[in-house]
C-alpha cells in the first residue's frame, strides 16, 4: 500500500487485506460496527418519543463527535494531512461529505419519529442493494460490474426488508409511507457519500483522518438543521443531549470507525465491499432485541421475524461470495 509522506503512522488502522483472512476480518468489524451503530435507531426513537426534535438529535450526534475525531487525529497528529486534503477540493469534500453524513443520518432521524425504531432499521437495509446497483454510475474501472452472485443475495435481503414492513403494524399508514421515504433517501446518500469521500482520501488519509475531514465538510450541514431545530422547538433538552452524547461516542464515533476500517480494508473488491456493507442488516436484529428494553413499541410480529431471517441468510451468504 503506498503510503502518503505527511500521513501519520497506522499503527490503529487495520491495513487493506485481500486475502480470505482480511475479507473475514472485515466482516467481523462490519458485524461490530452493526452492534454498535444500532444504539442510533433505539436512542432516535426513545428521543422521539419522548418529544425531543429530529434536528436536534442529528445534528447534535456530528456536532459532539467532531472534536472526539478532532482529538484523537491530533493526538496521533494526522490534522496536517486532514487540513491540506480539504483545502485542495473543498467543493467535492463539502458535496460528498454532506451528502454521506447529513442525507443519511438526518433523514434516519426524521423517520424515528414516524416508525418503530427496528421498523426503520430494517427499511435501511435497501441501501445494501442502493450499494450494489449504484457501482456502475460511481466508477470507471472493474468494479462498475454487479456481481450476478451478489444481485441475487441483495434481492433475497430486500424481500426479507419488505416482509419486516408488514410483519408488525399489519399495514403501511401515511405516516408509515413517510416514514420509508426518508430511509430511502438516507439508504441512497449514505454508499454514494462513503465511496465518493473514500476516492478522495484514496491512500493519504486513514480512517479517523477521513472521518474527521467529512465532519468538519459537513459542519455547515448540521449548524444549519439545528439552527432549525431551535427555531421550530427551542434548545434541547438535557435529556437529549445526554442520549446524542451516547449515540455520538457509539455510533457516530465507534461504529462509524469499525464501518469505515472494513470498508477499506477490501475497497477493491466489489463483492467483498457488499459483503461487509452487508453487515449492516444484522443492526435489524440487534435492534428488533434491544428496542422492547427501552421503548413502549410494536414489537416484531411472526411475519417480520421470517423477513429478519431472510435477510439474516443474505448475509451469510454475501460474505460466503466474499471470501470466494
Amino acid at each position: 500500500m503506498t503510503t502518503h509522506p505527511d500521513a501519520p503512522t497506522r499503527t490503529a488502522s487495520p491495513p487493506v487485506v485481500s486475502g480470505a483472512f482480511g475479507g473475514t476480518a472485515a466482516i467481523g468489524l462490519g458485524l461490530l460496527g452493526a452492534l454498535f451503530f444500532s444504539s442510533s435507531f433505539i436512542a432516535n426513537r426513545l428521543m422521539a418519543v419522548e418529544g425531543g426534535p429530529w434536528e436536534w438529535s442529528a445534528s447534535l450526534r456530528f456536532l459532539l463527535s467532531l472534536p472526539i475525531f478532532l482529538a484523537i487525529v491530533a493526538a496521533r497528529r494526522g490534522t496536517g494531512p486532514v487540513l491540506r486534503a480539504l483545502r485542495a477540493e473543498p467543493g467535492r469534500w463539502v458535496l460528498w461529505s454532506t451528502i454521506g453524513f447529513g442525507l443519511f443520518y438526518a433523514p434516519l432521524c426524521l423517520a424515528a419519529e414516524l416508525a418503530p425504531g427496528w421498523t426503520v432499521a430494517a427499511t435501511w437495509q435497501i441501501t445494501i442493494v442502493c450499494g450494489l446497483l449504484l457501482a456502475p454510475f460511481l466508477y470507471d474501472d472493474h468494479r462498475r460490474r454487479i456481481p450476478a452472485a451478489g444481485a441475487v443475495l441483495s434481492v433475497v435481503i430486500l424481500a426479507g426488508v419488505l416482509l419486516t414492513q408488514f410483519g408488525g403494524h399489519g399495514a403501511l399508514t401515511w405516516t408509515m409511507a413517510a416514514g420509508v421515504g426518508a430511509v430511502l433517501v438516507a439508504a441512497l446518500a449514505y454508499p454514494v457519500g462513503n465511496r465518493k469521500t473514500m476516492e478522495l482520501a484514496g491512500d493519504g488519509l486513514d480512517t479517523f483522518q477521513r472521518l474527521l475531514a467529512m465532519s468538519i465538510a459537513s459542519l455547515p450541514c448540521w449548524l444549519l438543521l439545528g439552527l432549525l431545530g431551535g427555531l421550530r422547538a427551542g434548545p434541547p433538552t438535557g435529556g437529549q443531549l445526554a442520549a446524542t452524547t451516547i449515540v455520538a461516542v457509539s455510533s457516530g464515533v465507534i461504529a462509524t470507525s469499525l464501518f469505515f476500517a472494513a470498508t477499506r480494508r477490501v475497497r477493491h473488491h466489489p463483492v467483498r465491499l457488499a459483503a461487509v456493507e452487508a453487515t449492516q442488516a444484522a443492526e435489524v436484529v440487534f435492534v428488533a432485541l434491544l428496542e422492547p428494553l427501552f421503548v413502549a413499541s410494536d414489537p416484531p410480529g411472526t411475519l417480520a421475524w421470517a423477513g429478519i431471517a431472510a435477510i439474516t441468510a443474505g448475509i451469510v451468504a454475501q460474505a460466503f461470495a466474499g471470501r470466494r
